[in-house]
């Protein structure tokens, strides 16, 4: 147990997830520090804070973040940034929660604290394209559309999560493109056209009743699929399936690379690329790397990862 010495921060995503609306939040979180006897600073914050917030925490031995995989992501690239070795727990609120699930963190509130009170520490690898970080998974072209559809129309419209998700994936449907891209690994390159690559921190399986698992995410590796060009029709159905986290990797999917690094080159001097489930502008060429071992971070112990869930691209 964790009840002596300096508070534990823990550091909660207010607008995220299962967070949003819940005026008895923090409430829940004292008592379940209580209950393990475990001293901490909560805060609730907006997400442009949490970067910050962590840069001022980046010298403690633990840091809590409560949120979903966008969070969690900013958090860890603020701890990287800043050569901290501070070991990031996570409260899963968001909304799939598919790191939390990888690493076996209970997805209740109590069962996460009691988890963050024994401290079980280890260490993951990251993945990286350019200056910019992930730790589930990375997609260009298809998915970072309907992401950023989907939040238009939550924007304009006010309306559920559920309901944007169809308009996007009608909306994006219209204007669907192939993207051309040069991927290099290995010291051998190759040309591909799809709606959707995807880049993965570890090995996605496609194995049937294992489909989007990672049996590890200390391998340094990276595994690349690509959506095989289809019907306008068929890619509807993909592109709603993937926004309600049913994609089928396993059918959708046909894998390119296992690489530790991989270039990926377009025409565009600049491509839209979701991170996490957070879409970014980078400059071309895409450079992704695993960092291996990179982040340490408070975890169940590693043959829970075989439980973990992240069969959509975030």
């Amino acid at each position: 147990m964790a009840g002596h010495g300096r508070p534990i921060p823990i550091l909660i995503n207010r607008e995220g997830g299962t967070a949003a609306g819940d005026d008895g939040l923090v409430a829940k979180i004292e008592a379940a520090c209580r209950d393990v006897g475990l001293a901490a600073e909560i805060r609730l914050l907006a997400p442009t804070e949490i970067t910050h917030a962590v840069e001022m925490h980046a010298d403690s031995a633990v840091i809590a973040i409560g949120g979903g995989d966008g969070t969690v992501r900013s958090a860890a690239a603020a701890l990287l940034g800043f050569h901290s070795e501070a070991a990031l727990a996570i409260i899963p609120l968001g909304t799939l929660n598919h790191l939390a699930r990888q690493l076996g963190i209970p997805q209740d509130i109590p069962g996460a604290i009691e988890l963050l009170a024994q401290r079980p520490v280890r260490r993951i690898d990251v993945g990286q394209v350019n200056e910019s970080i992930f730790l589930n998974n990375a997609s260009i072209g298809l998915y970072p559309a309907l992401v950023q559809s989907r939040d238009g129309e939550r924007r304009r419209r006010r309306i559920p999560k559920w309901m944007a998700n169809i308009l996007a994936a009608r909306a994006v449907m219209r204007r669907l493109r192939h993207h051309r891209l040069r991927v290099e690994a290995h010291g051998r390159s190759r040309m591909i056209r799809t709606p959707l690559l995807f880049v993965g921190n570890n090995i996605y399986s496609l194995e049937a009743g294992h489909i989007g698992q990672r049996k590890a995410i200390d391998q340094g590796k990276l595994s690349l699929f690509a959506l095989a060009v289809r019907s306008r029709l068929s890619t509807l159905w993909f592109a709603a399936r993937t926004l309600f986290g049913k994609a089928d990797p396993q059918q959708d999917f046909a894998a390119l690379e296992i690489c530790s690094d991989v270039v990926v080159s377009a025409h565009a001097g600049s491509i839209d690329v979701a991170l996490d489930g957070e879409v970014e502008r980078l400059q071309t060429p895409l450079r992704f790397v695993s960092l291996p071992a990179a982040l340490p971070v408070i975890a169940a112990a590693e043959n829970a990862a075989e439980e973990g869930q992240a069969g959509k691209p975030d």
